[in-house]
């Protein structure tokens, strides 16, 4: 759908629920918040400018791919989408920039990333959803040591998430990252996470400190502000939950009808 106050902004929706944006002529305009503080994210994990391998699974109308290579030149991407028929559609009509060095790969999303070398990436990026809903396989230790495994020392691993009060599927993902990475964050609207309503949140996960004062600055003074939680703060968060299993796994939750509204 085009957007009518800009003139080459494009809204991706799948299944009725807004999943990406994209301003061809402006690359590295973020529309949708969860994409905004991704990006603060991406922003401060190195010096300006500097490339970076980055893994994305789950490739939607590729904005953060073409985020960072406007941002970051040179950077090496990889896109991972199990939806041919959508990558199809968005390089037919939202084609990538001659160079931009993103390769794209119409494969599910953990199969690829449990071939995937050891090592190879400074950065893991999973935005996927079925439809409005995080795939079960995706949530899991054995998947969180899978994302673990595939990055460098010193990478990070990102993941749009969403969920409502009482945030039992949150919880868990935080727990079960947590058994995997020695230093987590989250990043969320205050009213998502006071339980007023259903939204998205964005996982941080590393094995080095995370410049928490540097990324809430940043969240704080965005246009959509955010809060970044971390610390004794984050652990009472995640109370008593356990690291999801294999075999007891089961998507994000459905969202209400009119969480994603657009108009």
């Amino acid at each position: 759908m085009p957007d009518v106050d800009r003139d080459r902004a494009w809204l991706l929706t799948v299944d009725g629920a807004p999943q990406s944006y994209v301003d061809l002529d402006e690359p590295a305009h973020l529309e949708f918040e969860y994409a905004r503080r991704l990006g603060h994210v991406l922003d401060g994990l190195a010096e300006p400018g500097r490339p970076l391998d980055v893994l994305h699974l789950g490739g939607g109308a590729l904005t953060l791919p073409r985020y960072v290579a406007v941002t970051r030149p040179g950077s090496a991407q990889d896109v991972v989408e199990a939806d041919r028929g959508l990558l199809a559609l968005v390089t037919e009509h939202l084609p990538l920039p001659a160079g931009s060095g993103v390769g794209l790969h119409a494969a599910d999303a953990r199969t690829w990333l449990e071939a995937a070398p050891d090592g190879s990436a400074d950065v893991l990026i999973a935005d996927v959803f079925g439809g409005s809903r995080v795939p079960a396989h995706l949530t899991t230790l054995s998947y969180a040591k899978e994302a673990e495994r595939v990055l460098r020392d010193g990478g990070v691993y990102l993941a749009n998430l969403a969920d409502a009060a009482p945030f039992a599927f949150l919880r868990s993902q935080l727990a079960t990252f947590g058994a995997v990475f020695e230093e987590l964050a989250l990043i969320a609207e205050p009213a998502v996470l006071r339980g007023r309503r259903f939204g998205n949140a964005v996982l941080v996960a590393s094995h080095h400190p995370l410049d928490t004062a540097a990324l809430a600055r940043r969240t704080a003074a965005d246009a959509f502000p955010a809060r970044v939680e971390h610390g004794p703060r984050l652990r009472e968060f995640i109370g008593g939950a356990r690291p999801v299993r294999d075999a007891d796994a089961v998507p994000s939750p459905e969202p209400p009808d009119g969480a994603f509204g657009i108009g």
